[in-house]
């Protein structure tokens, strides 16, 4: 129990902090929870990694939920995850049922979220044991596996494969290390950027321009005009909430949490799969699924407590396998590379205080979440009308401020910042998807180190295939992911020529 010494004010206060700065991130169209997180990542090693985490969990909870407030008002989702809460929260809104819609929403994201951080508790350590005796084959199997998973759930199989491949690429330039199984030599690279990218790109401001600068460039590129009426931001009197209408439909809120959850393990699916997969589910289950669409709680229910329950499932195979569950935890891979520490099998064995820490600042965050939003929603819901102006030039100036103090002052993570910042732009304009360019890049190099040193152990190709149990369990599971994709992939394009058909 000695991490209870680490549990003083400030633990909670940043966690706390985390929570209401991630709510106002996720409420305001364009910002979203991996935005808030990366935006903050640098201030993590002034405050020291308890603390950090603390700051960094707040806000990755606080900016799931608050993701719910311009998707019912504006009818535009604050993050990805949001989407499906559009289709019902919207409309009730529209009927003056705003407030009622939001305090549904609250509720389902706290009962999603506390129930994912219970199944992290119970779960994340077995596995973490389980994997330890993992040799460099099944480490490889697994990101293999995490790969697959990304292309098979992307919106096109061969966007996704071609995005991953693309970060694949990025993380293998540099120097090919003796001690990984290469010949010490730079590659991928011109003489004259040897200096700069011996070592490769610098994680951090990578993540900082991925996810903060390109979607400034992005959302300054709708223009910064605030157009948003007053009348559009009213909550509307009518349809008090009362806790009655969650009767009869606790099985949709358990139920969407638990496949939200689910969904948060796979690595690089994200919130958006998580929310739709359970609205697909309630809808299919409902006895009154015609009302979904037009305005039906049971359809903000099932979107709310999906996405939220994503924060404990995607931390997972985070803290478990050291493999990112979402865009989100993996710019946390960057909290945990500022402090020296590997997220992976041994983590959780190695630093139980911390593993403790995480779970107590989960579920605070969660509570704080509720508090703040469910009684002060009528003043959150006024952050929408935040004018852009101003709030992207303060961004901007964070991350280039956050990149160049990382690693003391280095002028290069700076640039890096800017070139993939400018990258992720251009990746999303030419309809690439930047989640598994971003996780190619950070299990692009492990890959390669995994299947060099197994080749180098056994010394033959077919060891992937001949180790035991666990590789055949392996095989068979990423065989299952790339039948999927093939199906929904051609499914996908079935839908397509029929609509072409039909015009």
């Amino acid at each position: 129990m000695d991490f209870v010494s680490h549990l003083d004010f400030t633990f909670f206060l940043l966690a706390g902090l985390g929570a209401v700065l991630g709510v106002i991130f996720g409420a305001i169209p364009g910002m979203t929870a991996t935005m808030a997180v990366a935006v903050c990542l640098p201030l993590t090693y002034a405050f020291g990694l308890h603390h950090g985490l603390a700051l960094l969990l707040g806000l990755y909870v606080g900016g799931i939920s608050g993701g719910m407030v311009p998707a019912v008002l504006l009818n535009i989702p604050g993050t990805p995850s949001s989407i499906t809460t559009t289709f019902d929260g919207h409309p009730m809104a529209m009927r003056g049922e705003g407030e009622k819609a939001l305090k549904i929403g609250i509720i389902a994201s706290l009962v999603g979220g506390l129930i994912s951080a219970a199944i992290l508790f119970l779960f994340a350590p077995p596995l973490a044991y389980f994997s330890i005796k993992f040799s460099y084959v099944e480490k490889f199997l697994i990101i293999f596996l995490a790969l697959t998973v990304i292309a098979s759930l992307s919106r096109s199989m061969l966007v996704g494969i071609f995005s991953g491949v693309i970060g694949v690429w990025l993380s293998l330039i540099g120097d090919y290390s003796v001690s990984d199984g290469g010949n010490g030599k730079t590659r991928l690279m011109f003489d004259f950027m040897e200096p700069y990218l011996f070592d490769g790109f610098s994680l951090l401001p990578v993540l900082i321009g991925i996810f903060g600068v390109s979607t400034i460039l992005i959302e300054a590129e709708k223009g910064v005009r605030n157009d948003l009426s007053g009348d559009r931001v009213k909550l509307g009197s009518s349809g008090v909430f009362k806790l009655s209408i969650y009767k009869g439909r606790l099985t949709n809120l358990i139920r969407s949490s638990f496949i939200g959850t689910f969904v948060g393990m796979l690595p690089g699916v994200g919130g958006s799969a998580a929310s739709v997969l359970a609205y697909t589910q309630e809808k299919n289950f409902s006895k009154d699924s015609s009302q979904m669409g037009k305005g039906a709680p049971q359809g903000v229910i099932a979107s709310e407590s999906a996405n939220n329950a994503l924060t404990g499932g995607a931390l997972i195979p985070l803290l478990s396998l050291g493999i990112p569950g979402d865009s989100t935890t993996a710019v946390l891979i960057g909290a945990f590379t500022l402090q020296g520490i590997q997220v992976g099998p041994l983590f959780i064995p190695e630093n139980t205080d911390t593993w403790y820490i995480m779970m107590t600042a989960l579920v605070f965050a969660n509570i704080v979440m509720f508090l703040v939003m469910f009684f002060a929603i009528k003043h959150i819901a006024k952050v929408v009308l935040v004018p852009k102006n101003i709030l992207f030039p303060l961004i901007i100036m964070m991350c280039v401020v956050g990149a160049y103090a990382i690693n003391y002052g280095i002028m290069f993570d700076v640039w890096t910042l800017l070139i993939f910042g400018i990258l992720g732009y251009l990746v999303q304009k030419v309809g690439l998807e930047v989640a598994p360019l971003i996780i190619g890049f950070i299990l692009g190099s492990s890959a390669e180190v995994y299947f060099v040193k197994s080749l180098e152990s056994f010394g033959t190709f077919g060891i992937f295939f001949t180790r035991g149990p666990i590789a055949w369990v392996l095989w068979a599971l990423i065989l299952a992911s790339i039948t999927f994709s093939i199906v929904m992939s051609l499914k996908g394009r079935g839908k397509k020529d029929d609509q072409q058909a039909y015009s």
